[in-house]
């Protein structure tokens, strides 16, 4: 249960670094990141009006049913790549810095698997298409590597606590 909170947590702080990349230097808006996840399972529409609306100079285009789903979506896969997570740094007893560092590398395993093997997948078997299939290209793959990483480091920061206790006992 630790491990999905933590990721759910994570996830959080991910998507917040994603929405603010979107809204400033990728000029594509806010909410995009949300529309881009969710068309992972519903119609991409939402995503593409963002979009335009950002060309248009309306950064903040909300449509809510879209917007629940993605952050839906993608806090559930956050919460069990926390659990997964969880698990190794405990089989591993990892605490401290070690365990903050072995965050950041899993957060990259986590877009070397997304990028490519999940998302290819996931676009194949719900019918996401490009947009999904190549959703690290259409990011940018240093936005995409930066909000892994950062999720895969929060996710250890959320843990660390946890890891100290057991230490002590």
């Amino acid at each position: 249960m630790t491990g999905a909170i933590a990721g759910v947590i994570a996830s959080l702080a991910m998507a917040a670094f994603a929405m603010m990349a979107a809204v400033t230097y990728q000029g594509v808006g806010f909410f995009t990141p949300l529309y881009h996840i969710a068309s992972s399972v519903i119609s991409g529409d939402a995503m593409m009006q963002s979009m335009e609306g950002a060309m248009e100079g309306n950064n903040f285009v909300f449509v809510a049913g879209p917007a629940v789903v993605g952050a839906m979506v993608h806090m559930m896969i956050g919460a069990g790549y926390g659990i997964v997570f969880a698990v190794i740094a405990k089989i591993a007893a990892l605490r401290g810095a070690v365990l903050t560092v072995a965050g950041a590398v899993y957060g990259f395993a986590v877009f070397v698997a997304s990028t490519w093997v999940l998302l290819p997948l996931t676009a194949s078997i719900l019918g996401g298409g490009d947009p999904i299939r190549d959703m690290a290209t259409m990011v940018g793959y240093p936005t995409f590597i930066t909000e892994h990483i950062l999720f895969g480091v929060v996710l250890a920061l959320v843990l660390l606590p946890l890891a100290a206790r057991r230490a002590h006992r």
